[in-house]
């Protein structure tokens, strides 16, 4: 029984209201005096970045172009000659991407030199926007990063704001008895203000913008946080140090590193971004440089230039309707970077964490959030003033999910070429029209295997070479409980990557195609408990999976089908038991050498202990105030 929504409920402080500016996307407004990167310097490193990829791609689609012309091209030849080009050439951003990151290392350079000066005090505000979320989680956590601030000699004051949306009466009661225990033990000399708003208007942006137009002009940074964020004092005080050293810089993004994996799909999450994910992120700074992007929370974002340049307006949807820019932060990232100020990295400091969805079904839920917001972004690549980097992280967004219906058709056509010319399926002509020859020209195991083997490669690189790196330093290894321990994880997450990866190919392909037709998924809640789905679920979740590895199966085992599609067609048709397998505990039914334990597996690093210790005191006081569990 659904009870009776309570009032809006706020504990704040005097207003102090900052105008928020909606932006005009079709006007580039004044900009203001902003000291980028050097030009040259970031010039070069972009060089690096893109020459490699283009040339690489170029080269590949010249020689294939080559052995498609033998015999004429054709439009179905160029739609495959584009999809390989297509899915190739963004592979290949992510390889010199590790390269970037290898080179700035061993020139020992930092992506940024802030000056050696002493840091300018700030105001500054910690926002933790939330919306029907584990209570204790979220107070638990907030509690735990308040005492950490504390315990450090700062030069800067800090607030904390719980900005709830929240719209179930039963977890709103929760929040309101969790903030008062929040006031009451919190440190002294930091303040904590909480509200609820009655109407969720523009969910996230709406939330944010409210604070800002309400609030805002008392403190000179806020520190956007999410849900399930955590950060220890050192990294929010960093945060601010940086800001107040850099006065053009208008934003400044941390690369979080994942935490709180207890599940089979989370843990595999979970090493690879602490194994590799730091490489991409370094790349990614080394590059970008004051273009940076911003990932929606654990960022520190100066107040005033982001109410100036950030106000984001509504678009026009179907039948005249209006839309909320869904994955806003990229666009936020943007029009700051529009606006004259630098939109930095910091891949580099330490204490900055974040939680990932525990199955492989909450994944996919989440991702098509993600996705539609993301695709929203080709709108956007024309607005006015943008800077070229922020346009291609506008676009980086929408193709990271165009690439599952690109591999996917390419799956189809791989499929429908058989494995020699007997078996293939595509042909312009037949026996009966002898004075055409057959398309394509005969492909053999060996040409299928080099393609392939090309491919699996550059996609997995990144593995590749963070593995190496690290197992190149016997310190490094020590850390992950030795060598042996690392190279049994190392593998156990690539063989699980492997086998995740078709089925998210499909998941992702069927998020576009419900996005461009307007439908969303008809699902549940998010489960964030992680418990099983049951088998039911799991079959009406993952039919399409089933349906194409009962298809590819059959084709291999009637000899149709190239025997280098068995991993993809053993993903596919396995899809039910792999997805129920993401949410076994792992400390609980797996064996330790199969665990994927990393630095923070093994030991825990002090913030988190200490948010699992306030959870747990913040629970046991809902309880015994008789509130429903989290």
């Amino acid at each position: 029984m659904r009870l009776e929504m309570p009032h809006a409920f706020r504990v704040m402080p005097p207003p102090a209201p900052l105008e928020m500016e909606v932006q005009r996307l079709n006007r580039c407004p004044a900009v203001g005096a902003a000291a980028a990167a050097p030009a040259r310097r970031s010039f070069f490193w972009r060089l690096a970045l893109f020459g490699p990829a283009v040339l690489g791609t170029f080269l590949m689609l010249n020689g294939l172009h080559g052995w498609f012309a033998e015999t004429g091209m054709s439009g179905l030849e160029w739609v495959l000659l584009s999809m390989i080009g297509f899915t190739f050439i963004w592979v290949s951003l992510s390889v010199s991407t590790i390269g970037l990151a290898i080179a700035g290392l061993l020139a020992r350079e930092r992506p940024f030199d802030p000056a050696t000066v002493e840091t300018t005090p700030m105001s500054v505000a910690l926002l933790l926007p939330i919306y029907n979320e584990s209570t204790s989680d979220v107070f638990g956590n907030a509690s735990a990063m308040l005492d950490d601030l504390a315990a450090r000699d700062s030069r800067h004051s800090y607030a904390l704001f719980v900005l709830s949306d929240t719209n179930e009466p039963d977890v709103a009661r929760q929040e309101q008895h969790a903030f008062a225990l929040l006031q009451a033990t919190a440190p002294e000399g930091i303040r904590v203000f909480y509200r609820r708003r009655a109407v969720n208007t523009d969910k996230k942006v709406g939330n944010l913008m409210d604070w800002i137009t309400g609030w805002g002009a008392a403190f000179e940074a806020m520190v956007v946080l999410d849900a399930d964020s955590l950060m220890s004092g050192r990294a929010i005080n960093c945060l601010a140090d940086e800001l107040s050293l850099d006065p053009h810089a208008g934003l400044i993004q941390t690369c979080p590193v994942l935490i709180g994996a207890d599940t089979l799909f989370a843990r595999m999450q979970q090493f690879s971004n602490i194994a590799y994910g730091w490489l991409l992120a370094e790349g990614l700074a080394r590059w970008s440089r004051s273009e940076g992007n911003y990932w929606g929370h654990n960022a520190i974002i100066r107040t005033r230039a982001f109410a100036a340049s950030a106000g984001l307006p509504h678009l026009t949807g179907r039948r005249g309707t209006t839309q909320l820019i869904l994955s806003h932060d990229f666009v936020e990232a943007g029009l700051l970077r529009r606006a004259g100020w630098r939109v930095r990295f910091m891949p580099r400091l330490s204490g900055s964490y974040e939680e990932t969805p525990r199955t492989l079904v909450d994944y996919v839920l989440r991702d098509e959030r993600w996705c539609r917001g993301n695709l929203q972004h080709l709108r956007l690549l024309g607005t006015a003033g943008l800077h070229p980097v922020s346009r291609f992280h506008l676009l980086h967004g929408a193709v990271s999910y165009l690439l599952s219906p690109a591999w996917f058709l390419l799956l189809v056509i791989w499929f429908l070429l058989g494995k020699d010319q007997d078996t293939n399926v595509v042909r312009y002509f037949n026996e009966a029209n002898p004075l055409f020859p057959d398309w394509p020209p005969a492909m053999s195991h060996i040409d299928s295997a080099v393609f392939l083997v090309i491919m699996y490669a550059l996609l997995l690189t990144p593995k590749l070479v963070g593995a190496a790196i690290i197992a190149c330093h016997a310190k490094a290894t020590r850390v992950y409980g030795g060598r042996r321990s690392f190279f049994i994880a190392f593998v156990v997450e690539l063989f699980l990557s492997v086998a995740y990866a078709p089925i998210l190919m499909v998941q992702q392909t069927r998020a576009v195609l419900r996005t461009c037709l307007g439908t969303s998924l008809n699902w549940g809640a998010q489960n964030r408990n992680a418990t099983h789905y049951p088998l039911r679920s799991l079959l009406r979740f993952h039919w399409v999976e089933t349906a194409l590895g009962i298809v590819l199966t059959a084709g291999l085992l009637s000899g149709l089908v190239s025997l280098w599609l068995i991993p993809i067609a053993a993903s596919l048709l396995l899809a039910v038991p792999l997805s129920a397998l993401s949410a076994v505990a792992v400390m609980r039914h797996l064996p330790a050498p199969l665990r994927m334990q990393s630095p923070h597996t093994l030991r825990e690093p002090s913030i988190v202990l200490k948010a699992k210790e306030k959870r747990g005191r913040v629970l046991a006081v809902l309880d015994a105030a008789q509130m429903p569990a989290d």
